[in-house]
């Protein structure tokens, strides 16, 4: 039942014609491919048979669960791929970027709906402090008055 959700996502399988008989996999998604590419670059072993199997159990847990009725969202499968991908690919602390390459990432991440954390929902950025101030003669004071007032309030609503 779920055969034309699995080929619509890339997966092409043949069914055994007896109970004995193994899953033939014909075509995987290219994610799995990809992600097999890094695992081997990496000198790792290959994983691409385990995350099919892991994607075929999944469906056979929908189906069990739900009768074969829920379809229509990208497996948990193909989610994790997907993170792991987008995690490996990413820029790293310490890498020097252009200018250019900085204002397209800042334009990119403003389009995001969760721009402050990465695929697998970890922080991916660290705030920024502005300190061209440092550099003036006169230095601005702190607002003594509206620190204490915030201190005292998150102090009576914040705990």
């Amino acid at each position: 039942c779920c055969y034309k959700n699995l080929e619509d996502l890339g997966l092409e399988i043949s069914f055994p014609k007896t109970n004995c008989s193994p899953i033939l996999v014909k075509k995987v998604p290219m994610c799995f491919i990809e992600r097999e590419a890094n695992e081997l670059r990496r000198k790792r072993q290959p994983i691409t048979k385990s995350i099919v199997e892991e994607l075929i159990q999944e469906q056979i847990e929908l189906v069990q669960t739900t009768g074969g009725g829920a379809r229509g969202t990208l497996p948990l499968t193909f989610l994790k791929v997907l993170a792991s991908q987008a995690c490996h690919g990413a820029i790293k602390f310490n890498e020097h970027l252009t200018l250019e390459e900085s204002c397209g990432l800042i334009e990119a991440l403003s389009s995001c709906k969760l721009p402050f954390q990465c695929a697998h929902g970890r922080p991916s950025m660290l705030p920024l402090a502005d300190i061209d101030h440092l550099h003036q003669d006169k230095q601005p004071k702190p607002n003594l008055t509206r620190l204490r007032k915030m201190v005292r309030a998150w102090q009576l609503f914040g705990k």
